[in-house]
């Protein structure tokens, strides 16, 4: 008789985790234009969520993305950067509707449609500039198939908590690549909680709490009207010009995500005592760097690592972590430093050292040979 074995590990690719911690998470509908390499988000959507509706374009996704929200469901797409341009102006619109959704944004090579096929990192500076007056989405970044599911469940309920659009910015090996993985490493998820406005006086759809987000409604309820606005509006959601209380409700807007950002602040912190140099590294691109810091720790010399996780708004956290060293080394899949550049601005300091790539991953040597150690 053979003895039967158990094996822990299974072959998984991105996109199933995060699919599958979204639902869990309580996300209820997927809306989504098939691209590349966002396509197998798109598959397992279709088996996974209780609604996934095909869309005839990116456009036509967050309007009906929208619609859903609105009507108090937790949608989620996902798209490449040439869906994403077309979906610029309707995100603008969910923003400052204040409608809660998630976007998977899974990279690859531009500028346009660029190379379908091939990986990058080149889509952060579009995210720190892509709503009108420079607002910010929270944009949250695995590293890992841990992350995969860990932050694509807190996208949903961040989404929900700050009345916001959510980027999970991934990578094209992130998402398509199969890999060995444990699935007992994953937590449990827990869905969700949705609490709707229910007080006796006439709700005023962008009346904040204490907390500056407004308390949600859905537009198909039969006790309250419900008004939303995508122009410059006041509490009540009636469209003004530029009045006091408009702009002071813009002006929510831009404090929102900022004061709740110590709650979703997520990354990893391998400090080494003694160390003067740190490398910097997010998405694909961290387990790279975590193969360097490994190679200059075995040849005897001191390296320390930070792995963000949250990319927008930037935390404090990470300037602090910065400043404590001589050296940093900022490594990311693209040719022009753009994380580093939105954190240090276009004239990097002296101690801020970047690797780059183009049409390949940026590889553990590489970082190695940038860090002089």
């Amino acid at each position: 008789m053979h003895k039967k074995i158990k094996y822990k590990k299974v072959l998984a690719e991105g996109s199933r985790i995060t699919i599958e911690a979204m639902a869990r998470a309580g996300a209820d509908s997927f809306i989504g234009y098939p691209i590349t390499p966002a396509n197998l988000l798109y598959q397992y959507a279709g088996r996974r969520f209780p609604l996934m509706l095909p869309a005839p374009d990116e456009i036509t996704a967050l309007q009906w993305m929208s619609g859903l929200s609105a009507c108090g469901h937790i949608p989620v797409t996902a798209t490449s950067f040439p869906g994403l341009a077309l979906m610029l102006e309707s995100v603008n619109m969910a923003f400052m509707m204040e409608l809660p959704m998630v976007i998977i944004l899974v990279q690859r090579l531009g500028p346009a449609t660029g190379t379908a096929t091939c990986g990058a990192q080149g889509d952060i500076s579009l995210l720190r500039g892509f709503i009108s007056g420079g607002h910010q989405l929270p944009v949250l970044c695995p590293a890992d198939f841990t992350d995969c599911w860990d932050l694509s469940a807190r996208a949903v309920s961040l989404s929900v908590e700050l009345r916001t659009p959510v980027i999970l910015l991934t990578s094209k090996e992130e998402m398509m690549t199969s890999r060995s993985f444990d699935p007992s490493l994953l937590g449990d998820i827990r869905a969700v909680r949705r609490s709707f406005y229910s007080a006796d006086k006439p709700y005023m759809s962008y009346e904040p709490a204490e907390n500056l987000v407004p308390p949600f409604l859905p537009v198909t309820n039969s006790r309250y009207q419900v008004r939303l606005n995508a122009s410059t509006h006041d509490a009540k959601g009636i469209l003004q010009h530029s009045s006091d209380e408009a702009l002071a409700n813009t002006r929510r807007l831009e404090e929102k995500p900022l004061s709740h950002l110590p709650g979703y602040t997520f990354y990893d912190l391998d400090e080494q005592e003694g160390a003067e140099t740190i490398i910097v590294s997010y998405g694909i691109t961290a387990a790279a760097s975590r193969d360097a810091v490994k190679n200059i720790r075995r040849s005897g010399k001191r390296v320390s690592l930070l792995v963000p996780k949250t990319l927008l708004p930037v935390p404090g956290i990470y300037f602090d972590i910065a400043d404590r060293y001589k050296k940093v080394v900022i490594a990311e899949e693209n040719i022009n430093a753009q994380y580093a550049r939105i954190m240090f601005g276009a004239r990097l300091p002296e101690k801020i050292v970047t690797a780059g790539s183009i049409g390949r991953m940026t590889g553990r040597d590489e970082i190695i040979k940038k860090s002089g150690l």
